[in-house]
């Protein structure tokens, strides 16, 4: 039985509503968490397969494999990956910005946004503060997920910066938050599982994105975005593939990552179908 992690967020839930429909009961050990844990849990052996952390990818690439025509992706803003400020950005410069935990490409993309772009040089540091208390004892704090969808909500006065949207300005270039990996183990040891479950979900995608109105009506997360909300931040913020512009997106986040010493070096990208038909 694969081991499948499952990101606790909104942008995942179309695609896993139509994975477990297409999937027998039983057929998946289903684990959840936010991303920099499941990251763990990969990295560890805990699951198998998780839609992961790009850079994740970047740190360990000799322990997955990437599954190919799929992602968690935005060309443009994505709602999701906020920067809230007291200040405007340009004026951050040797100031304090508190992080999330829960991301380390959210990060990552944060700090060369903050550094490459607008040339600043700040302080970070981790914070699980809400983030009224958060902004009294710092100038910014960077909200994901949930978490950010349900502040940008509520929280007027304040300067919201879409991590998506400055980095597709910038660079006319999806971002590329998280890559759907396997380990590499698990796929010498269950390589028709992995095929398999690579298959079901590009299917899952596909069903998802042409039935966003239907899926909107039975998610939780309508109960506090709405449905016309939720279906718009589907449909017009995310990106749920892996086409060219994304890797190359993907690629110059890792240079760019490497420039900053985030990162010891850009890593080739291996997906699972040339590795697994080279190596079986």
């Amino acid at each position: 039985m694969l081991r499948i992690g499952r990101i606790t967020y909104a942008n995942c839930s179309p695609i896993f509503h139509e994975l477990q429909k297409q999937s027998s009961a039983g057929e998946y050990q289903f684990v959840g968490g936010v991303p920099s844990h499941l990251n763990i849990m990969l990295a560890s052996g805990e699951i198998d397969v998780c839609p992961s952390s790009s850079i994740e990818y970047a740190l360990h690439p000799e322990h997955y494999l990437i599954l190919p025509d799929i992602s968690i992706s935005s060309s443009g803003a994505v709602k999701s990956v906020l920067l809230f400020s007291r200040v405007p950005i340009e004026e951050l410069d040797g100031q304090t910005i508190l992080l999330s935990s829960e991301s380390a490409t959210s990060v990552n993309l944060l700090r060369i946004l903050i550094e490459k772009r607008f040339g600043c040089v700040c302080r970070y540091a981790a914070s699980a503060l809400p983030l009224d208390s958060a902004l009294q004892e710092a100038a910014a704090m960077l909200l994901i997920g949930d978490g950010a969808l349900r502040a940008s909500l509520s929280e007027p006065g304040l300067h919201i910066y879409d991590l998506g949207g400055l980095w597709y300005d910038w660079t006319g270039l999806p971002f590329v938050f998280a890559l759907w990996l396997c380990s590499r183990k698990v796929v010498r040891e269950q390589p028709a599982e992995v095929e398999r479950l690579a298959g079901r979900l590009l299917a899952a995608k596909e069903k998802a994105c042409a039935s966003f109105d239907a899926l909107a009506q039975d998610s939780p997360e309508a109960q506090w975005m709405g449905v016309s909300r939720l279906v718009d931040y589907w449909r017009e913020n995310l990106s749920f593939d892996l086409e060219s512009g994304h890797r190359q997106g993907l690629m110059l986040f890792y240079r760019y990552c490497t420039e900053l010493g985030l990162l010891k070096s850009s890593p080739e990208l291996h997906f699972l179908t040339r590795i697994h038909n080279k190596d079986s």
